[in-house]
């Protein structure tokens, strides 16, 4: 059978790890039989990151401007322990904090359902979306200690340098710590419309929650410009559509979703999402079972796996030991860029394979195939779930998808 044909390559992020070892074996297995793949590679495991001082991250986040559809492998931010482990010039930054910087937009999450694995929450009946921020917050901040009689100060400066503002954090009578975060209007508005646009797109209500009661400008900001766009631009066609818009608390949200059958879009602060992403994937049944997409202002995508990098396992396949590694989230990312490529070059069969391979993925598991970590969450009658390996896992989607 002849392989599909590519027209634009796709950026290619290497990653770290089990799941630099998972994404080899999924090309291999899964999408070189079937697809003249095209990439334009880029290597961010960590030693090339350290060699590089980590100018090969933004050179990938650049690529993915110029080229419109990245796939990225899960990556290791180190710290102290890793600095040491991997013999490092520097502990060098997050790589996704580093893309979502360079990219801007909003990073959309939702889990991959399965028949036969029952979400903790048993009222959770539909998909929960989470819309992240991707820019701002703790990810780009500026922090400090401060010793005991310090006094910090918040100073806004003029484009002329003189002072406009100055304001008093804190007088510290004894030892501290202090920290600033900053964001701007014109990403949070990005980051409204990409919320709005996607929720029309999929038919989703759209919950945002802040903390606007105690962050007066900050907080109040997101809430104010999520307003001024859906009024202006979304609302008739959200009220066309049988949607809504609401803010409210972040707590009060939190307190909803638990409540709810699903099927919403939750518009999350940047850190806020970082957290409530991980909460909500768990709670559908596993870290590895979901889909990741980051979504700039000007429609370049960047799909990933939402997990780590498993180092656990890796480990153990370092030293010649079987691991039953679960992939699906690291397909998911490969199945999200070929289908985005395909339909921005008009090639429905590219398209129409990456659903192809997610529906075997998907029925693979149903039939009772799955990774170690989704066998004690896998409840479905008649079917026996048996533990697959890492590779014989691919291998059986393999064989379901031929």
């Amino acid at each position: 059978m002849a392989k599909i044909g590519m027209k634009t390559p796709l950026v290619e992020m290497d990653g770290d790890e089990m799941t630099r070892v998972l994404w080899r074996w999924i090309k291999e297995i899964l999408i070189e039989p079937y697809v003249d793949l095209k990439t334009e590679y880029y290597d961010l495991g960590l030693p090339e990151r350290d060699r590089t001082e980590d100018k090969v991250t933004a050179e990938s986040a650049l690529a993915t401007k110029r080229l419109g559809v990245a796939v990225k492998c899960a990556t290791i931010t180190p710290n102290a322990q890793r600095v040491e482990e991997y013999n490092l010039k520097s502990m060098w930054k997050s790589p996704n904090g580093t893309i979502r910087r360079i990219l801007d937009g909003t990073v959309f999450r939702a889990p991959v359902l399965v028949d036969g694995i029952s979400p903790y929450l048993p009222g959770w009946k539909k998909p929960i979306v989470l819309a992240r921020h991707a820019y701002g917050d703790i990810y780009n901040n500026v922090e400090t200690r401060a010793d005991a009689g310090d006094s910090v100060y918040l100073v806004v400066c003029g484009k002329d340098g003189k002072e406009k503002s100055r304001k008093l954090i804190h007088g510290f009578e004894g030892d501290g710590i202090v920290q600033g975060v900053h964001n701007t209007d014109d990403s949070v508005k990005s980051f409204a419309r990409s919320c709005f646009a996607y929720a029309l797109e999929n038919n989703l209500p759209v919950w945002l929650g802040a903390k606007d009661t105690i962050s007066k400008t900050y907080d109040h900001r997101f809430k104010d410009i999520f307003a001024q766009i859906y009024e202006e631009e979304f609302k008739d066609k959200f009220e066309a559509a049988g949607i809504y818009y609401m803010y409210t608390l972040i707590d009060d949200v939190v307190a909803r979703i638990v409540r709810s059958d699903g099927g919403v879009l939750w518009a999350c602060k940047n850190y806020d999402g970082d957290v409530m992403s991980d909460m909500v994937a768990t709670a559908y049944g596993s870290l590895g079972m979901m889909s990741s997409v980051l979504v700039s202002p000007d429609k370049k995508y960047e799909f990933e796996a939402a997990h780590g990098t498993v180092t656990r396992h890796y480990y153990k396949w370092q030293k010649g030991e079987e691991t039953s590694t679960n992939s699906v989230a690291t397909i998911w990312a490969w199945t999200g860029a070929l289908a985005k490529r395909g339909e921005l070059d008009d090639i429905p069969e590219l398209t129409a394979f990456a659903k192809r391979l997610e529906r075997a993925t998907v029925t693979t598991i149903e039939e009772g195939f799955m990774t170690g970590d989704l066998v004690p969450l896998f409840k479905k009658e008649g079917v026996t779930p048996h533990k697959c390996e890492s590779r014989e896992f691919l291998y059986k989607i393999a064989e379901k998808l031929q």
